[in-house]
């Protein structure tokens, strides 16, 4: 059973931000501070990544761990409601699969920052994890 009325809940809900989040903030500062030039929520490309590298066809997406089911100790299934919070975060989890595969396709490459990552690793681990990955010929 949920605490909150159907409008309160809607409301707390509807103030959960999907972009411009602490942990985004924090690596386009670090990008922005190691002289990376990027653009934000490309609306033409596959998922709106977070950061755009259109030059060298890279993406980078800064993920939740509850949002997008990452195997971490801030991920956990919600008690309450739980077959709507399944569809939910698995419809994310399909959602983000089919996204990436579409990137791909059209010739990007692209990076998953998770949530935990930026609460637990270093800054200087981090934006060396994603100078490697903007960096290389290579990648995902």
């Amino acid at each position: 059973m949920d605490v909150h009325s159907p409008e309160k809940r809607s409301y707390n809900m509807s103030r959960i931000k999907w972009k411009d989040t602490l942990p985004e903030k924090l690596v386009r500062k670090l990008l922005w501070r190691s002289g990376y030039r990027y653009r934000l929520h490309r609306k033409d490309l596959p998922g709106k990544p977070d950061i755009v590298f259109p030059g060298r066809k890279k993406v980078v997406f800064i993920h939740g761990c509850f949002w997008h089911k990452h195997d971490c100790k801030y991920f956990k299934w919600p008690s309450s409601n739980v077959e709507f919070w399944r569809q939910k975060i698995e419809n994310n989890v399909n959602r983000d699969q089919m996204n990436t595969i579409a990137l791909v396709k059209a010739g990007w490459k692209y990076l998953v920052v998770w949530e935990c990552e930026v609460r637990n690793m270093h800054y200087s681990e981090l934006i060396e994890r994603i100078k490697v990955f903007l960096e290389s010929q290579s990648g995902v």
